[in-house]
């Protein structure tokens, strides 16, 4: 071999050499993130199905609330044209 040659050889080496590096670091850092996206997914997960604090929980409260309200609102409204009922027709008599 010429010794252009072998400085081109060399000088491919350490270009592969310096490449393989670049690939390993990036490969490191896509490992890092992506172990951290998966602890920020199981964060989420956690959150919306925790069955005591969850999203899914705070929405079951609410619509209880709601149904509870509705009941309530029902009664009240009932009442009302009852006692308005009651007193037409007492006024009427």
């Amino acid at each position: 071999m010429a010794p252009t040659d072998n400085h081109n050889v060399a000088e491919l080496a350490a270009r592969v050499e310096f490449l393989e590096e670049k690939i390993m670091d990036a490969l490191e850092s896509v490992k890092e993130n992506q172990e951290r996206m998966c602890a920020d997914i199981g964060k989420i997960k956690e959150a919306v199905y925790n069955p005591d604090n969850g999203l899914y929980a705070r929405l079951r409260t609410l619509e209880e609330d709601v149904k509870s309200k509705n009941k309530f609102l029902w009664i009240l409204l009932s009442m009302a044209i009852g006692s308005i009922g009651a007193a037409v027709i007492s006024h009427l008599n």
